[in-house]
Formats: C-alpha cells, sequence, structure tokens
C-alpha cells in the first residue's frame, strides 16, 4: 500500500491523473481496475476515477509494494546539461535556449533536448525524482526549435497551471522577440492576419477565411536598405506567427528555411557563414500577476544574445544596446 498526502502543488487534478502519472509504466487496464476492485481511495472512502483532489487529501493505493516497484519509472538516463539560467526559484526555471535544441523529442530524436537536460539538472540538485515525484518538470509555453531566447519550466504543477494559464489568458504576460529581417522595414508596424495551421506539414500560412485572429506588432530598431533589426511584440501565440506575419508582408526573417527567401538566405550565409534563423525570444514581462506566482510581479527577465549575433550586428553597425 502507498499512501500520499495531497499538497498545495498536488491539488486540483483529478485522481486518476495524479495516480497515472505516479504508476508511469502501468497499463491504463490496470489502474482502471484497481478503481473498479475499490482499491484506490480518499480519506478512507472510495472515489470515482474524476475525482478532483483537495490540499490535504489522504490518498491511498491499495496494491503490493511489489507491483508499485514494477510499474515505477526510474530508468531515466541522465544527459550532460549546458543552458544559460536566466532566473530559478523553488517553482519555476527561466533558461536562454539555444537555437536548434529541441525543447520536446519527436521522431529523430529523444533524449537530447532541452527538456531532458532540465530533468537531468533538477535530479542532480536533487529537486526532482523520477520515482518518487508525480509532477515531470514541463516547459509552461512554446518556442520553435531554430528560435532562441526565453523558455519557462515549471517545477511543479501550481507552477505549471498557473503558467499555462498566464500564456492562455495573454492579457499579463508580455514576450517580446529581436529578429533580423531583409529589406528596410518601416518604422513601425501591425500585422492582423489569420493564421490557418496545416497539421500534417506542419506549416502555417495566412487565411482569411478559415485562419484563427493572430495579431503581431514591431518597432525597428535600426536598418540599413538590406537589412532591419526589430523588436517584436507577439499579441496572440499562434504557431510559426512571427515567422509567418514578417514573410507575409515581404519582410522575411534571416535564415528562415521554412517561410524565408532562399536566395537572399544563401547570399547572406556566404557573406556572413550564418546558416540559423535570426530570431531570439528577448524578453518576458509579468504584470499583475495572482495566486502563488503573484510575486513574479512587475518583472520583466532578458535574454541576451549569443556572440554569433552580436558579432554579426556589429559587424552591420547594428546597435541594440539602446533599446
Amino acid at each position: 500500500m502507498k499512501e500520499f498526502k495531497i499538497t498545495h502543488n498536488d491539488a486540483n487534478q483529478r485522481v486518476d491523473k495524479f495516480v497515472k502519472k505516479y504508476l508511469k509504466n502501468a497499463p491504463l487496464s490496470f489502474i482502471y481496475k484497481t478503481f473498479r476492485k475499490k482499491d484506490i481511495k480518499v480519506n478512507g472512502k472510495r472515489v470515482k476515477e474524476n475525482y478532483i483532489l483537495n490540499e490535504e487529501d489522504i490518498l491511498r493505493i491499495y496494491i503490493t509494494d511489489d507491483k508499485i516497484a514494477e510499474f515505477l519509472s526510474d530508468n531515466f538516463e541522465n544527459i550532460k546539461y549546458n543552458f544559460d539560467i536566466i532566473y530559478e526559484d523553488e517553482n519555476i526555471l527561466i533558461i536562454n535556449k539555444d537555437r536548434g535544441l529541441l525543447i520536446h523529442g519527436d521522431n529523430n530524436e529523444k533524449k537530447y533536448t532541452l527538456s531532458n537536460e532540465v530533468i537531468s539538472y533538477l535530479i542532480d540538485n536533487g529537486e526532482y525524482s523520477p520515482r518518487n515525484d508525480n509532477f515531470i518538470p514541463s516547459p509552461i509555453h512554446r518556442l520553435d526549435r531554430n528560435t532562441s531566447g526565453l523558455i519557462i519550466f515549471a517545477k511543479n504543477l501550481m507552477a505549471f497551471k498557473e503558467g499555462s494559464d498566464l500564456f492562455k489568458n495573454k492579457t499579463e504576460i508580455e514576450k517580446h522577440y529581436i529578429a533580423l529581417v531583409f529589406g528596410n522595414i518601416p518604422d513601425e508596424g501591425k500585422i492582423n492576419a489569420p493564421l490557418l495551421k496545416n497539421s500534417k506539414t506542419n506549416t502555417v500560412k495566412v487565411d482569411y477565411s478559415l485562419g484563427k485572429e493572430s495579431l503581431t506588432t514591431f518597432k525597428k530598431i535600426c536598418g540599413n536598405d538590406l537589412y532591419s533589426l526589430i523588436n517584436v511584440n507577439l499579441i496572440t501565440g499562434r504557431t510559426h506567427q512571427i515567422r509567418v506575419h514578417l514573410a507575409y508582408i515581404h519582410f522575411p526573417i534571416v535564415g528562415d528555411e521554412k517561410y524565408g527567401n532562399f536566395v537572399l538566405n544563401k547570399a547572406f550565409n556566404k557573406e556572413f557563414k550564418y546558416e540559423k534563423q535570426f530570431l531570439h525570444a528577448y524578453s518576458l514581462s509579468f504584470k499583475n500577476i495572482k495566486g502563488d506566482l503573484s510575486y513574479l510581479s512587475n518583472k520583466t527577465f532578458y535574454a541576451p544574445l549569443k556572440n554569433e549575433e552580436k558579432k554579426i550586428l556589429k559587424e552591420l553597425k547594428f546597435n541594440i544596446e539602446k533599446n
């Protein structure tokens, strides 16, 4: 038998989700059979799968210790981690992600991801145990593989739920990106063009009939006849939004291999030896935050550009420090 006292971080979730996360290798059929046999109880009473756990609840799983050991997953293989930490506390970890690094695994790469690096880091720090902890540290928002910059990881369920709501509602958090684009873009502008995603091809296009509302604003930091460095404010958070919107108004991002100008990308690479996508999640600002993350209110976090991008801007005589 295994007993849990539900903490603040584990409250407000379905009991079956808690059990599935704990018994990570157990077949779903076994878990729901355990519910039917009344072998899962809260505060001494049988509960249904959809019971919502409350803080201070006592959850007991009445299966043998041998069976629990069989279903626990402690086979996580630590990997080397090398990321820049911008901010960290007991609830969240803010990282300056490198370009080219997946956050989650895909069909081609499942091991060397930022998520696995973070888990390895927290294991080494004694903040996470694959065997004993129910919640797996997770990112609370998205960042494309080839976009660098700020990404927030939640260390516990509370931070994940509250942080995810912030990014979903978008009213109390503001994200700014820095992008180098081809062409002499206007000093500022607003791009209001609905976007439609094709899940099969993982591509996005502007579609005024079927697309979802998408809004991007930008201000030019500096520029010349060939290039512009801009500050982009992501109002909505659609997939590939900044990349598609800037390409749509004919100022594609330097190095964008999916929506950019391939001829110009090739010429840029020849001159600057740079094949990456020049898009960087530069700042995150928290406004009036409620709940357990309220201590983040009115705080702004910045992720500096890497030296490779700084070198290119210096060659272009673009000064980002004054902005």
